[in-house]
C-alpha cells in the first residue's frame, strides 16, 4: 500500500468525498462509488485504491486489474440501466487520485452526443431512491 495523500479526500475518506458520492462496494484494485448527482441515471466512480496520479504509473498487472474493474461497473451499469452509450472520464487535474467516471448517457436525455458535465447539480435522489439503486447495480455487478 501506498503513502496516504492527506490532501487527497479519496485516500482520507472524508466528507468532500462522501458529500458528492456514496460507496457502492470493492473490488480487486478499487472501490465502486455512486454519484448522488444522477442527471446521468447510474452514474459511478472506480477509485484506485493506492494515490496514483496517471494509469502509466500503474504496472501492467496493476492495470489490467483495474481496467477489469472499471470494465464490470460499466458491464453492470449498462445490464442495470440500458444506456445508449456508457462515457469513460479519467480527468483529475484538481484530484491527482486515478479514478474514472462511468457515466451512461441516454438519447434524447442530458447531453446525448456531447461531453458530461462533471456535477450538472439538477438531480438527487431520496436516501431509499440511493439504495435502490445501488441494490441493483450490485446485483449486476
Amino acid at each position: 500500500m501506498m503513502e496516504l495523500n492527506k490532501e487527497c479526500m479519496y485516500c482520507m475518506k472524508d466528507e468532500r468525498r462522501d458529500d458528492i458520492m456514496i460507496e457502492i462496494c470493492e473490488l480487486e484494485v478499487s472501490t465502486v462509488f455512486l454519484f448522488k448527482e444522477q442527471t446521468y441515471t447510474g452514474r459511478c466512480n472506480v477509485v484506485y485504491k493506492d494515490h496514483v496520479k496517471e494509469l502509466f504509473e500503474l504496472d501492467s498487472q496493476e492495470l489490467a486489474a483495474y481496467m477489469n474493474d472499471v470494465k464490470k461497473v460499466a458491464a453492470a451499469v449498462d445490464k442495470a440501466f440500458q444506456p445508449g452509450k456508457i462515457n469513460y472520464g479519467a480527468y483529475g487535474d484538481k484530484m491527482h487520485h486515478l479514478h474514472m467516471h462511468i457515466v451512461p448517457k441516454y438519447e434524447g436525455k442530458a447531453d446525448w452526443g456531447s461531453t458530461f458535465e462533471m456535477n450538472p447539480g439538477k438531480t438527487y435522489l431520496t436516501v431509499e431512491q440511493y439504495k435502490e439503486m445501488i441494490e441493483t447495480i450490485k446485483e449486476s455487478l
